[in-house]
């Protein structure tokens, strides 16, 4: 008896229910949401009784709280997943302890028929022990065959295993890692979005990027304003350590003491009167997108580094 027919409501999907299929034989639902970007505004200013309502100001607050990390608020939120993967991509998405998970269980069911076979072979990395190095192109069919070949004698070794009545919490130990598993994944979405910001991360291993970046496709149109404020302030933003603070500080100078003479530069306004400077400061903003607390902000973080003696 397979796998899929042992558990048929596995195999079914709601209608309103969205998949995005994930490598060979996996995929990503969004089973169920909780909250939208409302939820966090309500939750932040829930000291404040009724406070601002105009959308505006709504989305610069959402803006503020992820740029100043000010978390709280983002976990009102929920997202829940059907996850079809991999059990070594299931062993790093657990790493993320913040989700509720509930996996498909090899002690009362029978284990998954299906294997993720990789669609290319890469060396291993000469500069990151835990990488992927170039393509072994000479041998790509040989390591094709070799993992359908060693995942098919596994199963059927594990099938056999069944058949003499060995308890099926024994028998799948001798199922490798790529065997197929499902699991149903909650989490709150301040602890939803750490998990992308690392493991869709350049640097996380393929195949866990491929259902990071599918997650998040499915979230995003949930929750529109708390994406756009995490890819501003966290999955495209650039921090700096007070000694890169330093170094950038020494290449361009005194850059606060000469801030009004900066913005005359940049506009070739020969007029440096107050009014002249605030109007370039808006300027400013919006070619690069920031609203005027940032601008301050920005100009703040210049003036607070210290001097390495």
């Amino acid at each position: 008896m397979t796998y899929n027919q042992q558990i048929p409501q596995f195999g079914k999907m709601k209608k309103k229910q969205q998949q995005i299929n994930v490598l060979d034989h996996g995929f990503v639902r969004l089973i169920d949401v909780m909250g939208t970007d409302d939820s966090v505004v309500q939750a932040a200013r829930v000291s404040y009784g009724d406070g601002t309502k105009t959308v505006n100001t709504d989305r610069n607050l959402i803006r503020y709280l992820m740029r100043h990390e000010h978390t709280t608020p983002f976990e009102m939120c929920e997202v829940k997943f059907h996850i079809k993967l991999p059990i070594f991509v299931m062993r790093q998405l657990i790493r993320h302890r913040t989700a509720s998970v509930n996996e498909y269980s090899g002690r009362y069911s029978i284990m998954s028929n299906e294997f993720y076979i990789p669609e290319t072979f890469e060396s291993q990395s000469k500069v990151n022990n835990q990488g992927r190095g170039k393509p072994l192109d000479d041998i790509q069919g040989k390591l094709h065959w070799d993992f359908k070949t060693s995942s098919k004698l596994a199963y059927e070794k594990y099938e056999e295993l069944l058949e003499h009545d060995l308890a099926r919490e024994l028998a799948r130990a001798v199922l490798p890692v790529s065997n197929y598993t499902e699991a149903y994944w909650k989490c709150n979405v301040k602890n939803f979005l750490h998990m992308i910001r690392l493991r869709a991360d350049s640097h996380a291993q393929w195949e866990i990027q491929e259902y990071a970046n599918a997650m998040y496709k499915l979230v995003k149109p949930k929750f529109p304003v708390i994406c756009e404020a995490y890819e501003d302030y966290q999955q495209e933003a650039v921090k700096l350590s007070r000694g890169e603070a330093e170094l950038t500080k020494a290449i361009f100078g005194n850059y606060m003491d000469e801030w009004d003479d900066y913005i005359t530069d940049w506009y070739e306004q020969p007029d440096i009167s107050e009014e002249s400077v605030k109007e370039a400061e808006k300027l400013l903003c919006k070619e690069f997108g920031l609203s005027k607390r940032e601008l301050t902000e920005f100009k703040n973080k210049w003036e607070s580094v210290t001097t390495i003696n």
